[in-house]
């Protein structure tokens, strides 16, 4: 399915402003296809369906993360504490692929043909092991097994954490009545660093 050209391209970034805008669950094909001019069966030329076309999405978000983890590594040698805030860092600078990542698991990987599914997890795992070894390579007593630990439950965690951080109105209406919920939901950075380094220090071996 070419995704390529003006149309194409308008597509996905129609995508990513309305998931930013709204949240991923939002997003409609209608409303894609509304924000550029075009009628909704014109996506199909582009897009199977609204999974891949999010998937698309979602693919695209894993070099940004990539990229931002690395820089954050920095090349310097790190404590299991510190390997954690940075992963914790480069996955709050992205909250488009943290609301990705709990639709990526739940229905966009099942939603869409064999090879796009393979694409999509061939690409995913290419970033996926560079981060294990720029980790392994950063981590104070850290070997690859750990690193993939590291990373797998900062994915979850964050997928988690990010929707809590996103409440309905009528979450926000139950916040304002017991504040002490909204501290525990909205702390997203903070827990999601927290429960990472506890992660990093279990993984790390001693010296």
């Amino acid at each position: 399915m070419p995704h390529s050209g003006a149309a194409g391209t308008a597509l996905l970034t129609a995508a990513r402003e309305l998931a930013v805008d709204l949240g991923v669950r939002e997003v409609t094909l209608t409303e894609v296809t509304s924000r550029v001019g075009l009628h909704p069966s014109a996506l199909r030329r582009y897009f199977e369906s609204r999974e891949e076309l999010l998937l698309e999405l979602a693919e695209r978000e894993w070099p940004e993360w990539r990229e931002r983890l690395l820089a954050g590594l920095g090349g310097r040698r790190l404590t299991a504490t510190e390997v954690a805030d940075v992963v914790a860092g480069s996955l709050d600078a992205l909250p488009l692929f943290c609301d990705l990542q709990t639709h990526v698991g739940l229905s966009l990987e099942g939603a869409v043909r064999l090879e796009r599914a393979r694409r999509y997890k061939t690409a995913a795992t290419e970033s996926f092991d560079a981060m294990t070894a720029a980790l392994v390579e950063a981590g104070e007593g850290l070997d690859a097994d750990g690193a993939r630990t590291i990373l797998t439950a900062a994915m979850s965690c964050a997928a988690y954490l990010f929707q809590l951080s996103r409440p309905t109105p009528t979450l926000r209406r139950l916040y304002d009545e017991v504040p002490r919920w909204a501290h525990s939901a909205l702390r997203f950075r903070e827990q999601l660093t927290t429960l990472l380094r506890a992660v990093a220090l279990g993984v790390t071996r001693e010296p």
